[in-house]
């Protein structure tokens, strides 16, 4: 290394700032029946970029992968252009290229599929694409489940409008949220932040169930969930998305990007979401949805050359959400002599910083950080209840990947640092919190052959209120000659429990909130299993897929609903939980144009509760999905149909109350119909839709609305949807961005 290298990984290592360098490496061969050839001097090169290399006189190629780009184009004359897709790094991949002749002013498209599963990738993880994101009206992230089977979106109350997820049958508290493999929205953040990812701002959504890999922490219990956003560098030139319901909802959204120069480009991202119509369809004197108003911008800049890539950024949102009863005003005196209501406002702020520095091509040897700040305040009352928090959050992260030997053996080591400085205050009654967790973590990956890999993880982090924390975790992935994928997974996770910020929504009924002393932090191993077979029929192969998933607790806090109708309690668990999860699916494209996935699964939620094994309450035991969209020749409309079936499950106890005051001790399967008509453009499309076509809701979703100051009124017994049939309209123009 001389001088000047060694001076910028010092720099480096002074300020962390940045991601993780990859390299994408293999051997381009001529597509030949009886032996492989290797092709030199094929141009590989990042489509949209002006990285690229060419492969040697033994067909072999390196090239560096920027986190934001993700198809690589294989040319050379004389032999047809290919294009592969790549999430992430991969090393030892071979490229068949096809002699032909060049022929001009010729397309041949294919309709790829809007989901899938990394056939490549060691850990199970499903992409959903923009593609997909667009077959329903995704406003926000809390809305982008609709056509998947292993996210189930739900609301955790009949009055707020927060909106929560479940993974492998466990509330979303338990799965891991990342932008761009930043953790986000935890803590004060995680009751209503699934609205804060603006849907046309997303560029993809990485779905990894299970415990995934240390280099991201050791809160991954249920699962892991990575919003990617559009980057400077591929999205269109511009971008506006228009949206319209009849519940009153507006929307607009715009992305534009600016390229300054080869090195420097910057993303500007603007959302603005409203809905002031108040609506009372089912008559329970409460609002069906609340009235809210969003603000929320970002801007963010990438720099790249040679070997050093930064990318920065900063969001800064606003909203304020109202509900209640229709007679509240947001301006009236809140008591017990005046209408119920309910007022949730949020001001956020986020930065990050991350630079990525490769060190040495050969060994695939890089160093990069991650370095990011947020501040999340929320200021709320819900009747006479008042809660306020605020939450300071640092997030560091150092990493140093090599190759190990060769390139089968790649090794990851690095050291995290978390800061979370909590404020909270409920009624009169101020508590704080102060968490610091330094952690050291290394990641060992395994690649004999293209149809192996494994990685072996382990991770020590020191909790200043909980302790010293051990991670393992090891996934493994194997293939039969490429149409069979079989993965495992085992390891363990920690969570660090947030009883007030995470349980907002038990703040909007009349039940005294207990917590329990000495509540200890959670901590659950997960087990999983998955097989994949690609059956070659239709336009594209058939993806048949079975998993089964089971997580056991070590300790876990129980929510406590059914010892008492005046209570909900907090403590320790006493015994056993787990969650057992089996599902089944398969996607196909037997018809040009024609994209159809069906799916089913079945969910097993239990624990120990007052010396009894019960199953969980509110989560339906099974899920049936059934999902077709046909796009007709050259793209001209495009016609989405979803259906759901959600199983029936428990209702905690009501008994206790008076009889008007009760619900049923279960609730019946129910069907949800959406679909959606698109028209296509050159520059810009149409859309319009209707979610929930049958019009089916939760009737009985608010118990004692007749008196909300009372003794009875509870709004957190919540099983299924709480609005009716909704109409839409939009619009998306777009400037295309040129392909290079």
């Amino acid at each position: 290394m001389d001088v000047k290298k060694f001076v910028r990984f010092l720099f480096l290592i002074l300020s962390p700032l940045g991601g993780m360098a990859q390299i994408v490496s293999g051997t381009v061969y001529e597509k030949n029946t009886q032996q492989k050839v290797p092709l030199p001097v094929v141009n590989v090169h990042w489509s949209g970029s002006k990285i690229g290399t060419t492969t040697d006189t033994n067909g072999k190629f390196e090239l560096y992968k920027p986190e934001y780009l993700t198809r690589l184009v294989f040319s050379i004359v004389g032999y047809r252009t290919d294009t592969l897709e790549f999430d992430k790094a991969q090393n030892g991949i071979e490229v068949f290229l096809f002699p032909g002749e060049t022929l001009e002013e010729v397309t041949i498209s294919q309709r790829s599929r809007g989901s899938h599963i990394d056939r490549l990738e060691t850990i199970q993880t499903e992409k959903i694409t923009y593609a997909e994101l667009c077959k329903a009206a995704c406003c926000n992230l809390a809305e982008s489940f609709t056509t998947n089977a292993s996210v189930d979106a739900y609301y955790g109350d009949a009055v707020t409008g927060a909106r929560q997820i479940r993974l492998l049958g466990l509330d979303g508290i338990y799965v891991q949220l990342l932008t761009e493999n930043i953790p986000n929205m935890r803590g004060i953040a995680s009751s209503n932040g699934l609205s804060y990812f603006p849907g046309p701002w997303m560029e993809s959504i990485s779905i990894s169930k299970g415990t995934s890999s240390v280099k991201n922490g050791f809160e991954s219990i249920a699962g892991q969930i990575n919003v990617e956003y559009l980057k400077p560098t591929t999205a269109d030139n511009l971008l506006i998305n228009l949206f319209l319901s009849n519940a009153g909802r507006k929307e607009a959204n715009i992305a534009a990007p600016i390229i300054i120069n080869k090195y420097l480009s910057t993303l500007f991202l603007g959302h603005m979401s409203d809905d002031q119509t108040k609506e009372d369809h089912n008559q329970d004197g409460f609002l069906d949805e609340p009235l809210y108003r969003q603000l929320n911008f970002m801007n963010r800049w990438y720099y790249s050359r040679d070997n050093l890539h930064i990318h920065a950024g900063f969001k800064i949102l606003k909203e304020d959400r109202y509900s209640g009863q229709l007679a509240f005003n947001k301006d009236s005196i809140r008591d017990m002599e005046h209408p119920y209501g309910i007022g949730i406002m949020t001001k956020r702020a986020e930065g990050f910083v991350k630079v990525g520095y490769v060190l040495n091509n050969s060994l695939n040897s890089s160093f990069g950080s991650i370095n990011s700040i947020s501040y999340h305040d929320q200021n709320s009352f819900f009747g006479v209840r008042k809660y306020e928090g605020d939450q300071l959050n640092y997030y560091l992260n150092l990493m140093y990947e090599t190759n190990l030997v060769n390139k089968k053996h790649t090794l990851v080591s690095g050291f995290s640092f978390n800061l979370d400085n909590y404020k909270e205050k409920l009624d009169s009654v101020n508590s704080s919190r102060f968490e610091r967790i330094p952690g050291i973590y290394s990641e060992y990956s395994f690649k004999p052959t293209p149809h192996f890999s494994l990685l072996a993880g382990m991770r020590f982090d020191y909790h200043n209120l909980y302790g010293l924390m051990f991670t393992p975790r090891l996934h493994a992935r194997f293939d039969i000659d490429g149409h069979t994928h079989f993965r495992i997974s085992a390891g363990k996770g920690y969570r660090s429990p947030m009883i007030l910020a995470e349980n907002n929504h038990f703040l909007a009924n009349s039940r005294s909130i207990i917590i329990e002393p000495g509540l200890k932090q959670e901590e659950a191993w997960n087990y999983g299993i998955n097989i994949t077979h690609y059956v070659p029929v239709g336009f594209q192969p058939i993806s048949i897929s079975l998993e089964a998933y089971r997580t056991d607790f070590i300790e876990q806090i129980i929510v406590d609903l059914d010892s008492s109708t005046d209570e909900v309690t907090f403590s320790n668990l006493q015994g056993k939980s787990f969650s057992n999860n089996l599902q089944i699916e398969i996607g196909s494209q037997l018809l040009k144009g024609l994209e159809t996935k069906i799916a089913f699964r079945m969910t097993d939620v239990r624990y120990d509760l007052n010396q009894k094994m019960v199953e969980k309450p509110l989560v339906s035991r099974y899920k049936g999905l059934f999902v077709a969209s046909y796009q007709t020749p050259l793209k001209k409309w495009q016609f989405d149909f979803t259906w759901q079936l959600n199983g029936p499950g428990r209702i905690p106890s009501t008994a206790a109350n008076p009889e008007m005051y009760r619900m049923p001790v279960t609730f019946e399967p129910y069907h949800i119909f959406n679909i959606q008509v698109t028209k296509y453009f050159r520059s810009w499309d149409i859309y319009g839709g209707i979610e929930n076509l049958t019009d089916f809701r939760q009737i009985h979703a608010v118990i004692g609305g007749d008196s909300p100051f009372g003794s009875y009124f509870d709004s957190s017994l919540i099983w299924g949807p709480l609005h009716g049939r909704k109409i839409y309209v939009g619009l998306r123009f777009r400037i295309a961005k040129k392909e290079e």
